[in-house]
């Protein structure tokens, strides 16, 4: 195994260029400029038949997530922010760019329009359900 920190626009310039089993994608998909594009780029990273794996914030499907996504951005999260840090800019674009997501199903379509098969999520349990999801998507066989 071996750790390279680049952005992910820059793999192939430090020599990651594939095939792999699966590529876990953490956090990361909502804030790349052209997500089809990575999608896209990831699925020729993959041997046929690998896995990607995306664990991201959703809410826009449920009104109910957002919801529970504002009161805990503006009740825990920014104000720890601020309380750690004593600037907020970092916290609230983590708040906007989760609230400008695409919801789950929309981004089920983007990883099947990018190419991937077997497109399923699952999301987690407790407070985080329908806020936090992880997508698994199939490179063809």
């Amino acid at each position: 195994m071996r750790f390279v920190h680049t952005p992910v626009e820059q793999l192939a310039e430090h020599g990651i260029t594939g095939p792999f089993d699966a590529i876990l994608a953490a956090y990361l998909i909502r804030n790349v400029a052209d997500r089809d594009d990575q999608l896209r780029k990831f699925r020729t990273l993959l041997r046929p038949g690998g896995t990607l794996a995306v664990h991201e914030y959703s809410v826009r499907d449920s009104r109910a997530a957002t919801r529970i996504w504002h009161a805990v951005c503006w009740g825990i999260i920014i104000p720890s922010g601020w309380w750690r840090t004593r600037d907020t800019a970092l916290y609230r674009y983590l708040w906007r760019s989760v609230l400008a997501f695409d919801g789950a199903a929309r981004f089920r379509t983007r990883l099947a329009d990018a190419g991937f098969t077997a497109v399923h999520s699952e999301t987690m349990p407790g407070w985080e359900a329908n806020i936090v999801h992880t997508f698994l998507a199939d490179a063809p066989s």
